[in-house]
Order: structure tokens, then sequence, then C-alpha cells
């Protein structure tokens, strides 16, 4: 059987990115190539029912052999939109401490003193890239590691296990990922996203999350001839900017702190458009965020007439705590599984959101489980091998929680 590093490799090799201007779904079609190996290597492996539908969903069951609860695993395809994901070089680190050259050529240098994290990893196998794309362990880590159970449950056919359905989704980073997801034809009662960083992390909590798009407009007019008639859409966008509380941004947070962060701007004198995210794990503090906005564009419209400020508000996922709440039991099975794979649980809010975040609220509770990588979205990102390897214990021991036998 081949290395879940190989397998990994070979998935990161696939462009998915997705895209955030798209009005298709998914919102690029390359994601469904992926999909497509996905689904045959399933098929390949024994699976049953394994295939792709025509949203790009790839849906496959291992059937059960021992009386114990359907339980599913979901991860997606696609990468985040920040930075490429095509043409990925990457290479296998054994890292001994220190800074870690990405790039020699371009200067890239992942510094020990930014990133901490790199204090745990002395003597294991990190994957890194090279410093010009992101990794794409964001999900492909999470896609591997449900593969490489698969793997080893349908070639030890003598192992128990309730049955197990598996789902990889596209546009998850775009907030689309549960959009077409089948969750009757799915057919479990609960399920874990594999979706998480670093090693152990098991989150139920989530932010509940808006997006903003502030679209300002302005009257240009030559700037010799401008006093008392400019109305300059630049400077009106930064002064709506400039009335959002600076303490509460992404680089001002952490645990359960909301912010709003403004991660696109464009425009000249006559337009400017702002585009932001918003995010809270607390209810009426993130409705309260967002009632911010609406009073800063009434205000500013009144300041300089109406029509001045368009806002378009629209609500992404929910905090899926009070979904999972009432079946505990998944989140301390995890923790058992961890516990006994020899990882160490760490339970914690997620700042971010996962597919598992809509479909709680669509009648499927999804606790998020780590897949061991660090640094997502970005030229940084990196795995080690032993946390991929460390994963795929979990979840075989998480899918025979009931029979006591993974191996």
């Amino acid at each position: 059987m081949e290395s879940i590093v190989e397998r990994f490799l070979r998935y990161v090799s696939y462009d998915t990115q997705s895209s955030e201007d798209s009005d298709t779904f998914p919102s690029t079609l390359k994601q469904k190539e992926l999909g497509k190996l996905l689904a045959r290597e399933l098929e390949e492996m024994g699976a049953a029912g394994a295939h792709m539908d025509e949203w790009g969903y790839v849906y496959a069951t291992i059937p059960g052999n021992a009386p114990a609860p359907a339980i599913g695993f979901i991860a997606h395809m696609d990468t985040a939109t920040e930075l490429s994901g095509k043409d990925v070089k990457p290479r296998i680190v054994h890292y001994e401490g220190g800074d870690i050259v990405l790039n020699e050529e371009k200067g890239i240098v992942m510094r020990a003193e930014e990133f901490e994290c790199l204090q745990a990893e002395v003597g294991k196998d990190l994957i890194v890239t090279d410093g010009t794309t992101l990794l794409g362990a964001d999900d492909k880590a999470g896609v591997a590691e449900i593969m490489e159970m698969a793997a080893h449950f349908l070639a030890h056919p003598e192992i128990p296990h309730g049955t197990i359905r598996i789902a990889f989704t596209p546009d998850e980073e775009v907030g689309g990922g549960p959009e077409h997801f089948d969750v009757p034809g799915f057919g479990a009662q609960f399920a874990y996203t594999v979706d998480g960083g670093k090693l152990g992390e098991l989150e139920f909590e989530n932010f509940n999350a808006a997006s903003a798009v502030v679209t300002v407009h302005g009257l240009n007019i030559h700037p010799g001839d401008a006093k008392n008639k400019m109305r300059n859409a630049l400077l009106m966008a930064i002064e709506f900017q400039s009335m959002l509380p600076p303490w509460e941004t992404p680089a001002c947070t952490e645990g359960y702190e909301g912010f709003q962060h403004l991660n696109r701007m464009s425009g000249d004198e006559e337009t400017a458009t702002l585009h932001y995210i918003i995010r809270d794990h607390d209810r009426a503090k993130f409705e309260a965020k967002k009632e911010r906005f609406r009073k800063i564009a009434a205000y500013l419209n009144d300041k300089y007439g109406a029509g001045t400020v368009e806002l378009e508000l629209a609500d992404s996922y929910y905090n899926m705590r009070e979904k999972v709440e009432p079946y505990m039991f998944l989140v301390e099975n995890a923790k058992q599984a961890m516990l006994d794979a020899g990882v160490a649980p760490l339970v914690q809010p997620i700042r971010g959101g996962t597919d598992g975040s809509r479909l709680s609220y669509m009648g499927l509770p999804c606790p998020n489980l780590s897949t061991g990588g660090h640094n997502a979205h970005g030229r940084f990102e990196y795995i080690p091998v032993q946390s991929m390897d460390a994963m795929v214990r979990v979840l075989r021991l998480l899918t025979c929680e009931k029979t006591g036998k993974a191996d």
C-alpha cells in the first residue's frame, strides 16, 4: 500500500483553487479534476457507490460489518483564494531547528522566531513549499487522511466497524461547500469534518460569519477646479473604514474575540469598493457588528447625500455549537480516539468556519478534527508527516469506537 505522503503529494499536484468572483458551482471547474481522481481511486479500492455528482461532490461508502452507527467523514478539495495553488513544488525537510530556507533564489525563509509552531517540530519531517504557492494541506491533508483510512479498512475487511460514509466537497473556501450537499443521500446521522490545523485540535464552536461589500459613489472633476465640487470616493471609503474600531481586527484579536476584516479594496475618485468579512462567536455581538456597518453607511449618506454609500450584507454561516451540543458524545468520542492514538486533544473554538458549520444547521452535526497542518492559506504552510500518520490512526480508532479494534 502506498504511503500517505505519496497520496498527499499526488493531490496537491492538482490546482483546485476556488474563486470568490464566479457565479458558477463549483466556482472553478478544475476542482472537478481532483474529484474525478478521488472517485476513481475510491472505486478501485472497492468502496461502494463511489461517484462524483453534477455539482462536483464526491461520495462513497464503506459498508459496515459490525453493529455500530454510520459515521461520516468530510473534507474539502478546494484551496484558498489568497495565494495560488498551481504548480505546487513541495519538498520534505527533516527539521532540526532554526530557519527553513524555502526559496534561496527569491530569499523566502520561514523564520523560527516568527513561527513559534516550529519549536514543536524538531525531529519531524515537514512537507513545505518553495515559497511561491501555498501547500494545500488545507484541506488536501484531510482528503489524504480520509482516503488512507478508507484504504486501510477496505484492504482489511476482517476489522469490525460500522458503515462509513465519505464525502469530499468543492468551494469550502468561498463559503459554498454545503450548498448542494445531499444530506439525506449521505446517509449518516452525524459526521466529522477533517479540516483543522495543529495536531489534536477538536472544535465544535465556530464564528458566526457574514460578508460586507461597501460601494462608495463620488463625483470627479479636474483637481484644479474641484473646490466645493469634487466628492472623492476614495477618501469617503477611507472615512468609512476609519469609523470601525481599530482594535477589532484579526491582528488584534484571539480566542472568542470577533473582528471585521478589510480584505480587498479598489477604486478611484468616482467609485470605490471595500470588501469585508465580519466574524464573532457570540450571536448578539455578531449582529451588533453588522448593525454598526448599517449605521456608518446611514451616517455617510446623511452627510454626503443619499445613495453615496451602498452596503451589501450577507450572512455566510453560524456558530454550530447549538447544533452539536445535543450530540456531545461526538466530541467525547473524538477526544478518546485522540488519547488512544497518543494525541493530546485541544478543544478550542474555530477562528473561522468549516463545511460542518452549515451542515450542522442542515441536520448533520459535524465537529471538526485537526489535519496536523500549520500556516494555512499562505506560502509558509507546512504539515509534518508524523501528524498525518497520527490523524489516520485517530480516524481509524474513531470509526471503531464501538468495536474497540482499529488494526
